[in-house]
């Protein structure tokens, strides 16, 4: 198989059967405490917030770098126009749970769309991970790293070459 009809067929994967088993992401619920969150954040780069196990309606995600507002006080989030969301992120400033803390606005993929474009959508927004979604339920998640296995173990199974 030439590196260039791996690539095609690479493109042309549907998420939905390349993403991994949802038991093996990070996912908490809304109502998860902080610490519970955390400790995640310790070997993982984010967690999805879902309103509930039954539901899996996404709720927001929680990356790493997120971790700073969580863990600054209030005060150093305050701005000359007063309040902002970030100051109620911080566990100070009364944040309890995952939904206090979450990202609201997550970028999403279907899980019928190809591997093109979610790679498209990360290009564009310049992120390494989507939420895969279907019918707003968080299903799956899609990443760089995802992305790369894939594309190395088509490229295995084929026997294709890069050529210098």
């Amino acid at each position: 198989m030439e590196v260039e009809s791996a690539l095609e067929r690479f493109h042309s994967l549907k998420l939905g059967d390349i993403i991994p088993r949802l038991e093996t992401m990070p996912v908490v619920t809304a109502d998860s405490d902080l610490l519970s969150v955390l400790k995640i954040l310790r070997t993982r780069h984010h967690v999805w917030v879902v309103d509930s196990r039954e539901n899996m309606k996404l709720v927001g995600v929680i990356r790493y770098i997120d971790v700073i507002d969580v863990l600054l006080p209030p005060e150093a989030h305050k701005f000359k126009l007063g309040m902002t969301s970030k100051t109620m992120r911080s566990m100070l400033g009364g944040a309890t749970k995952a939904e206090d803390v979450a990202e609201r606005h997550v970028l999403t993929v279907e899980e019928d769309a190809t591997v093109l474009d979610a790679l498209m959508k990360m290009r564009k927004y310049r992120i390494q991970v989507l939420a895969v979604v279907k019918d707003g339920k968080l299903v799956g998640e899609v990443s760089l790293r995802i992305l790369i296995d894939e594309l190395l173990r088509l490229l295995r199974v084929g026997g294709a070459q890069w050529r210098a």
